[in-house]
């Protein structure tokens, strides 16, 4: 079973279904669709992603999405593993921008929702562990 656990700001009206959505079919497509699993997404607005930026980033660019992969390392070998006494399987967090996502969806004439659905795959893609350069 998929817990989503959404945090937002009545400011920002997102459509919590396409995020279930977006996060659903990415962990459906790289078949991770089974067993308890749970994300979290919090959606900000500019002042608090920035300050994720400056913490995690540094970068001094606007995001409009952040992943924070939850993991921890063992001793013995160094490579990362989940490991949960209560079995459920956290993969961690997601961060939206909601005036970075609004931008995007103008810039790329896009609905809104199509954005967040891209955007929270996006996002979720790197909680599995992918990247891109």
């Amino acid at each position: 079973m998929l817990r989503v656990n959404i945090v937002t700001d009545t400011r920002y009206p997102i459509n919590r279904k396409t995020i279930r959505k977006a996060i659903t079919d990415t962990l459906n497509f790289n078949k991770m669709l089974s067993g308890e699993l749970e994300v979290s997404v919090a959606v900000v607005g500019k002042r608090k992603m920035s300050y994720l930026t400056d913490e995690y980033m540094k970068d001094g660019k606007s995001h409009e999405v952040f992943a924070f992969p939850l993991e921890e390392l063992t001793q013995e070998t160094k490579t990362g593993f989940i490991n949960s006494p209560d079995g459920i399987l956290r993969l961690g967090d997601i961060v939206l921008c909601w005036p970075e996502v609004l931008n995007c969806a103008s810039r790329d004439d896009v609905l809104v929702d199509d954005e967040v659905y891209t955007l929270t795959a996006h996002a979720t893609e790197h909680l599995l562990g992918k990247h891109h350069e």
